[in-house]
């Protein structure tokens, strides 16, 4: 035995595959004439290439284990144009040895998975707060039920391509300046599934899926808000070939309510009433979610005061309890008033002191942003 391929490469004779083509790819890196183009690296390039042809096929591994040389039977390693190359079988090993690439071999599954799909839901603001159940119609590919999936009309199979012979690719040998390269690519006539449906199933052609309207139950948790999504699994698109499901996801979108206006988990209202019962105290009735109730209104309210009705929001989506409800108050002021009430104003403030009251005065209200900013500057 001439050369120690083993020895070449740097590794040990009981090494496995991966070891041994980690090894190769390592040095041909290092020593590819593109590389490196001193002559005796081209000499050491030529060895490694050489041992890795033997090492990496099991035919010829096995006859070199025995004392044989399976080089010089195949016109050893130096045959083919430029004096290197030979012991790139395929144009994927050049790839994977520089680019650490590797092609996908053997025929592609006719069965993939299916994409995921998605529905928009609108539900009311009671529905949000407390949780519901919903009935959706979806249209989505399920699995075809002429050919379960198979894609052949019924009494037909799929047969083996006679172009790759069930490999799924083709191979073909050209010359270049690594000598002669054997590269592969999909077989056009299986388009690299290794089979053929001579006869598609007229229902689905061949796909082995088609179009059907469901109807599915949605369970809707309280504490939804808009944006959140609902993840139904393995109800979405069925894959070609009848492959699995993906999933099907249901995004919720909140209809406006009429009176109340959710921030997070609390509701917000605003009550309007007239000068003379913010003054003298109220009740007011107010539908809440929960049913009727009467918001409070204490004697001397200002307006712009708020009363909270505690545990009457929206259900908290993780963990117990409910946010609350803000009753935002507003005065009114009368606009037009007849010769009576005017008089009975003007005798109200005669009492109070109040004809000519001097004001406070104080610095301008700021808007959100403005306090905000105040906040983080430490003010």
């Amino acid at each position: 035995m001439a050369t120690d391929y083993y020895a070449v490469l740097g590794v040990r004779r009981d090494a496995s595959q991966d070891e041994i083509k980690k090894a190769f790819r390592r040095l041909a890196r290092e020593l590819h004439p593109d590389v490196n183009p001193d002559p005796k690296t081209q000499e050491r390039f030529k060895e490694i290439n050489a041992a890795y042809e033997v090492l990496s096929d099991p035919q010829k591994k096995q006859v070199y284990d025995l004392g044989g040389d399976p080089l010089s039977q195949s016109g050893g390693a130096g045959g083919g144009a430029g004096g290197f190359g030979a012991g790139f079988g395929n144009f994927s090993d050049i790839m994977d040895a520089f680019f650490g690439t590797a092609s996908q071999r053997g025929p592609r599954s006719r069965t993939r998975r299916g994409q995921d799909a998605m529905i928009r839901l609108d539900i009311e603001l009671s529905e949000a707060a407390f949780g519901t159940t919903k009935d959706i119609q979806v249209d989505t590919a399920v699995v075809c039920t002429t050919c379960s999936g198979e894609g052949a009309a019924p009494g037909t199979s799929a047969q083996t391509c006679d172009m790759c012979r069930g490999r799924g690719e083709v191979s073909q040998v050209t010359r270049s300046f690594l000598g002669q390269v054997m590269t592969s690519r999909p077989c056009p006539q299986c388009q690299g599934f290794g089979t053929v449906v001579p006869t598609p199933c007229p229902e689905c052609a061949g796909d082995g899926r088609i179009r059907s309207r469901r109807t599915l139950t949605v369970k809707i948790p309280a504490g939804v808000d808009n944006g959140t999504r609902i993840q139904l699994a393995g109800e979405g698109e069925v894959g070609p070939g009848g492959g699995p499901a993906g999933d099907l996801y249901v995004e919720i979108h909140e209809v406006s309510h009429p009176v109340f206006q959710r921030r997070g988990d609390d509701l917000h209202c605003t009550v309007t009433i007239p000068m003379t019962a913010a003054a003298l105290g109220t009740k007011c009735p107010l539908e809440t979610l929960d049913g009727m109730e009467e918001v409070d209104v204490r004697p001397g309210t200002q307006s712009g005061q708020s009363i909270p009705l505690h545990q009457r929001g929206v259900t908290h989506l993780r963990g117990g309890g409910r946010g609350d409800l803000i009753v935002h108050v507003e005065v009114q002021t009368p606009t037009k008033l007849d010769p009576e009430q005017e008089e009975l104003l003007r005798r109200l403030s005669k009492l109070r002191g109040e004809e000519r009251p001097t004001g406070q005065f104080q610095p301008g209200q700021q808007g959100l942003f403005s306090r905000l900013k105040d906040a983080f500057n430490g003010r």
